[in-house]
């Protein structure tokens, strides 16, 4: 996984609608980039269900959330549309933002994994999942983000 406090890379991805989002639209927010396998997989599924269960929380602490994956635009919109997703996807089909921040698994998908990055454009959470059945709850990840020191 990308080394936390080091600066994230910027990049450009087509969100669900087809229109382009770079990172670097960000600057001056907290970001929370959540790379996962797959649209419609259940875990996937109950993972980014749990990111729209407490999107006030992160909202709250100023967190823009973007969800990334390979799958399509057209996955993506029946995805997000399906689950009721408040939050951005973007497709990274060619996978070069999941190898960009070392989040691509061995079987050629995105990992479970996420990065969290400060106004400044700077890593200050970056965590991978090496078990893709599994993910970290959000609760233990707003626990993290609020015990958080500033910089």
């Amino acid at each position: 996984m990308i080394a936390e406090n080091t600066k994230a890379p910027d990049f450009t991805l087509h969100d669900s609608e087809g229109n382009k989002v770079s990172l670097c639209d960000f600057t001056g927010k907290k970001v929370l980039l959540v790379f996962y396998p797959a649209d419609d997989s259940p875990v996937c599924t109950t993972q980014l269900c749990s990111y729209r269960d407490n999107y006030t929380e992160f909202t709250k602490r100023g967190i823009t959330i973007l969800g990334i994956s390979i799958d399509t635009i057209d996955s993506h919109k029946q995805f997000g549309e399906k689950n009721n997703l408040p939050f951005t996807l973007l497709s990274d089909h060619d996978k070069r933002v999941s190898q960009l921040y070392d989040a691509i698994a061995f079987l050629g998908i995105s990992q479970r994994a996420y990065v969290l990055i400060d106004e400044n454009g700077t890593v200050r959470l970056s965590f991978n999942d090496l078990l893709p059945l599994f993910y970290q709850s959000t609760r233990d990840l707003l626990a993290k983000i609020d015990a958080m020191k500033p910089e």
